[in-house]
């Protein structure tokens, strides 16, 4: 099993969850508060260029250079575990960190723009970062505190239909096999739903299929798109589901976003509401809904969690 550090820890900050919904950044920083996981979160980061790069706007010497330039940052200020609250920065910066290392071609490049650039401090050397040992998503740190979540008080939300979906960029992508559970049926936002003291539907026709979003897939083929994601939410409707767990900012707004365009072409309801694990923790451990889940900032509003929160007693905040 990995090592997953709870110390020297950057928050790899994303354009999606700032843009759309920050809720999730703030949920983090809490629930990192709470389980006393040390961590900062540095301005001068840039972008991984996910957006950019699977659109095929950003190529691949780009997105490994400002890699290399984000890697520098975060081993300068002493925080060289990176987590990412983002699927896509998670599988953009191992492959990055990977082809640094192991690519002597790509790296002399890299590092001779920036030599040319004058900026010797970004100059990487194979092993200054580790894909395995360095870089992790939220949920996995939140997961290797699975125990302390369980001692801390939390809201009895255990009458919800809550089911999980996990991210491609996390699950699918697989470099050295190093993510956490069963890729044919993973468990990762399941176990994390466990550990406050909610079960989850667990298995269910398509809880592997994809979101939908495909990056240009959205824009470029959106009836394609949409009914990926419209079959996803009709097995979901068939086992009478009210809440689905999220680990990517791309794929919950693909189903935030566009399940009302759906619920109309389909003349349906689908009544689900859309949260990252990390709103969801929070909202279990008793965080103000607005001020820092940003309910506000969803489509979808969770009612029936928040419905739970009104008739719950109050917990430790």
């Amino acid at each position: 099993m990995k090592k997953i550090p709870d110390k020297d820890i950057l928050i790899f900050k994303s354009c999606l969850i700032s843009g759309e919904y920050p809720g999730v950044e703030s949920s983090t920083k809490y629930l990192f508060d709470k389980l006393g996981v040390e961590y900062v979160v540095e301005d001068r980061q840039s972008c991984c260029t996910g957006l950019g790069y699977y659109y095929d706007l950003f190529d691949q010497y780009s997105t490994t250079a400002l890699a290399a330039r984000n890697f520098a940052i975060a081993r300068e200020i002493g925080h060289k575990n990176i987590a990412t609250m983002c699927s896509t920065c998670y599988a953009i910066l191992k492959k990055s960190c990977n082809i640094l290392n192991e690519n002597d071609k790509v790296r002399n490049k890299i590092n001779q723009i920036f030599k040319d650039s004058k900026l010797d401090n970004l100059i990487y050397s194979p092993g200054d970062m580790d894909s395995e040992g360095n870089i992790f998503h939220v949920a996995e740190v939140l997961w290797s505190k699975k125990a302390e979540i369980k001692d801390l008080p939390m809201i009895d939300l255990s009458e919800l239909k809550i089911a999980t979906h996990h991210a491609c960029h996390y699950f699918k992508v697989h470099y050295k096999e190093d993510s956490i559970g069963n890729k044919r049926n993973p468990l990762l936002l399941d176990d994390l739903a466990n550990a406050c003291g909610t079960e989850t539907i667990g298995w269910y026709d398509h809880k592997k299929t994809t979101c939908g979003a495909g990056f240009r897939q959205r824009y470029a083929n959106l009836d394609l798109s949409l009914s990926v994601t419209a079959d996803k939410l009709m097995s979901l409707k068939e086992n009478d589901v009210d809440t689905l767990l999220h680990m990517c900012p791309n794929c919950q707004m693909q189903f935030d976003r566009y399940q009302p365009v759906i619920e109309k072409n389909l003349n349906t309801k689908f009544n689900l509401a859309h949260l990252n694990i990390a709103q969801f923790l929070a909202l279990a451990m008793g965080a103000d809904p607005y001020k820092v889940v940003g309910i506000q900032t969803h489509t979808v509003s969770p009612d029936k969690v928040l419905e739970k929160i009104k008739q719950a007693s109050p917990v430790a905040v």
